[in-house]
């Protein structure tokens, strides 16, 4: 891993075409611009964590289990209905 000091207002360039610019430091915060072309996937870890999570909870439910949820709302719908 690369570490690189920086104040406010200073940037950094990755591959000639992404630039990392340093806007704010606060006490614990560090608010960053990030300037790429529009190919360029740019995504704070913690969501590409979360989508990875999901994905494999996504994978884990069965079909046969997902099926059944849905048979079970479907009912419980038709008899919310046939009551009201």
């Amino acid at each position: 891993m690369l570490v690189i000091t920086r104040k406010t207002d200073e940037s950094l360039l990755i591959a000639d075409n992404i630039e990392v610019t340093v806007l704010e430091v606060s006490r614990d915060r560090v608010k960053l611009g990030v300037s790429a072309p529009r190919d360029i996937k740019v995504i704070r870890y913690e969501l590409v964590a979360a989508q990875d999570t999901n994905r494999e909870s996504a994978e884990i439910i069965s079909k046969g289990a997902l099926d059944a949820l849905m048979k079970a709302a479907q009912s419980g719908s038709a008899a919310k209905r046939k009551g009201e």
